[in-house]
């Protein structure tokens, strides 16, 4: 099975998604499965992990039902309030759902990457840990030391670091994000996906090779069976389109790469993280 392990759908008349603006006329419209079944039915994928864009449960629960009919929506990663007191209720009902996989973390959007460390937060991540329930964790890269302590109180997390960490792609910077995966990428069950980067590069004047020193570094850290691809449509179209994602990816990877570390890369890998064949193993 060949999976996209991160994508997003959205109705804009829901009116639900604050973030989304007429200014990036782009992105202002809704995006359903209609609209990418073309890309997938191109490049041979299969299915998706949809992942929620607005931190309500009430999107989550929008994902979840768009999933009842469609076929190729393979997990959902939705939102949890983890500062809700009654926030595990919510996650029990998710979890019922057949499709759900995951939730998503979303430090990006903290005004205080600190945030992730409060007792609270930390408590419910521990609860996950227990759980081995994959957890997916957006930030940009100035907020990796608070990734970095975050790991140290919940290292058996079963996580999986969205857009490499969002590193200054555009300013061919590599440090201190380098040396922050490099630790990251210590802890076993913490999984990258090689997503959401062209959209940190030049919009307009990105090149694929921008991506080669990034990927290579993280496909070294992380290696071929803990790296996922993810095409963040259609966020992606804000710098290119599909087809120039996977471009430029494939044009990244390792040149000794096996056809099978890429199949694992290209799904495998991200079937096994979200445990797309064990729904049995969620609930325990």
């Amino acid at each position: 099975m060949r999976l996209d392990a991160h994508q997003h759908y959205w109705d804009i008349a829901r009116g639900d998604l604050g973030w989304l603006s007429p200014d990036v006329p782009v992105l202002y419209r809704s995006y359903l499965p209609d609209d990418l079944q073309p890309e997938l039915a191109k490049h041979r994928i299969d299915g998706t992990i949809v992942v929620q864009a607005e931190r309500s449960h009430e999107e989550t629960d929008y994902l979840l039902a768009l999933s009842d009919n469609e076929p190729s929506i393979a997990g959902v990663v939705g939102w949890l309030d983890l500062h809700d007191p009654d926030w595990e209720s919510h996650y029990e009902r998710f979890r019922r759902h057949p499709k759900f996989v995951g939730f998503r973390v979303m430090i990006q959007e903290m005004a205080d990457p600190a945030e992730v460390l409060k007792p609270n937060v930390i408590e419910a991540l521990a609860r996950m840990e227990e759980l081995d329930q994959p957890v997916d964790l957006l930030m940009r890269s100035p907020q990796l030391p608070a990734v970095l302590e975050l790991m140290e109180k919940v290292p058996n997390l079963r996580g999986v670091i969205n857009h490499i960490a969002k590193p200054p792609i555009k300013d061919g910077i590599l440090e201190p994000w380098a040396e922050q995966m490099r630790v990251l990428a210590g802890y076993p069950k913490l999984y990258c996906k090689l997503s959401g980067m062209i959209t940190e590069a030049d919009h307009r004047r990105w090149e694929p090779e921008q991506l080669i020193p990034y990927v290579r570094h993280v496909t070294e850290l992380f290696g071929p069976r803990r790296v996922m691809f993810g095409s963040d449509w259609p966020v992606c179209l804000l710098a290119g389109s599909y087809d120039d994602v996977i471009g430029a990816l494939e044009r990244a990877l390792p040149e000794a790469w096996t056809e099978r570390e890429r199949e694992a890369l290209f799904g495998g890998n991200a079937a096994e993280f979200y445990k797309l064949g064990g729904r049995g193993d969620r609930e325990r």
